[in-house]
């Protein structure tokens, strides 16, 4: 059976044709089934049911629904429009069964129905077909691999599950496209809280007016302190009454570097100083012609440092970096929320391979030889996998060696 179950319409429309439905009597709710989007419907509103006739209405449980319903009458088929989105709910997850309840006692819904997606909905379907969810690895893995006559005779699924987890954590980290970004302003604290799902950081960088980036680097004349012991004149941590220490509230250094003038530590020339710059003018001294020889690059630029604050669970950036935009990057396992749990496709054999030499590996009485042989089919896929998800063109590294050839003139 052909993978794709999704219309035309439902893929790039985010748009699902109901069709007429019946309603057992006027001021009955109406249920609606046949949802068939990849994407499961969520409702912001739910039971139970609050106001009285005309006006009943749902309780609002989340912040937004991923889908609105649009209703026609029979009279006017053609003519459709909104229902209120707190008159629907889903009623059964499962069956992905949809109930749009009557505010009133004579309410008509005789008449044609159908679904659309909101725009984040939309946009996290599209795209979707290049990854394969991990519920499916489980079960493709049971079919092929568990049994009388294969690979492996039995296996818990919570075994299965519980390897499958822990190969989509380790290929977050190194094999799969797993980096996700955030698009951040430097507050005047010039601090931001680290990602909720964060694991290690990729890059950050800078967006000027163009849209173009400009790579912040982490830096290693500063750092952010742990702990703030509170000390006496003779140096000691002091206690509070409970025994514990005394924590200072602020660190000294953190706000040393943070009231710095950046140009003291990269030696940048500013705009000012260029434009009243001759021979015999004032700003001549001030180019420092000469003295900028053996600049480390490590501080010899102008697009600001990073450090991360563990203390208080935050990035934190240099004072030249307040109020700009920026992008920061960074990896996740891929297991922080239900939508990320999958896998792309081209790494779906090297899954597979992992679960066997896990389980395989962990049991009693597996005579070595079969336990190497797995390990080397995991290695072998796993670096299938790198190489197609590294994704490298000719064209593309066509264009690198050109720009590596020219001559550099000035």
């Amino acid at each position: 059976m052909g993978l794709i179950t999704e219309t035309n319409a439902q893929y790039y429309a985010g748009q699902q044709l109901i069709g007429a439905k019946t309603q057992a009597a006027p001021g009955d709710d109406m249920v609606i089934t046949g949802w068939s989007f990849n994407t499961d419907p969520i409702s912001a509103y739910g039971l139970p049911k609050t106001g009285t006739t005309p006006n009943f209405r749902l309780t609002q449980i989340s912040a937004a629904s991923n889908f609105n319903v649009y209703f026609a009458p029979t009279a006017t088929p053609s003519a459709y429009t909104a229902i209120s989105q707190d008159l629907v709910y889903v009623s059964n997850a499962n069956t992905k069964e949809i109930t749009i309840i009557s505010p009133a006692t004579n309410t008509d819904y005789n008449g044609s129905f159908y679904f659309q997606l909101t725009q984040p909905a939309r946009n996290n379907n599209q795209g979707s077909y290049e990854y394969i969810s991990l519920n499916d690895i489980i079960n493709n893995f049971i079919v092929a691999y568990i049994g009388v006559g294969k690979l492996i005779l039995n296996a818990k699924r919570t075994d299965i599950m519980f390897h499958a987890k822990r190969g989509l954590q380790e290929f977050s980290y190194d094999t799969l496209k797993s980096i996700k970004s955030q698009e951040l302003t430097i507050p005047p604290s010039l601090s931001v809280i680290i990602p909720q799902d964060y694991v290690n950081y990729v890059q950050a960088s800078w967006v000027d007016i163009a849209g173009v980036k400009h790579i912040i680097y982490p830096t290693r004349l500063t750092s952010n302190p742990t702990e703030l012991p509170i000390q006496d004149a003779n140096g000691e941590p002091t206690q509070n009454s409970f025994e514990g220490n005394n924590d200072a509230q602020q660190s000294i250094t953190e706000d040393r570097w943070a009231k710095n003038n950046a140009l003291n530590i990269t030696g940048q020339i500013t705009d000012e100083v260029f434009e009243n710059a001759s021979v015999y003018g004032f700003g001549w001294d001030k180019l420092a012609y000469g003295q900028r020889y053996g600049l480390e690059p490590e501080v010899s630029q102008k697009n600001g440092w990073f450090t991360i604050n563990e203390r208080l669970g935050t990035f934190s950036f240099s004072n030249q970096l307040a109020g700009k935009l920026i992008i920061l990057e960074y990896i996740s396992d891929g297991l922080a929320v239900d939508a990320e749990t999958r896998i792309p496709k081209m790494a779906e054999e090297a899954m597979y391979m992992h679960i066997a030499y896990s389980i395989l590996s962990g049991r009693a009485n597996i005579p070595e030889y079969i336990v190497r042989r797995f390990k080397k089919d995991r290695s072998s896929a796993l670096r299938n996998a790198k190489i197609r998800l590294s994704n490298i063109k000719l064209e593309e590294f066509t264009q690198v060696m050109r720009g590596k050839s020219k001559w550099i003139k000035h």
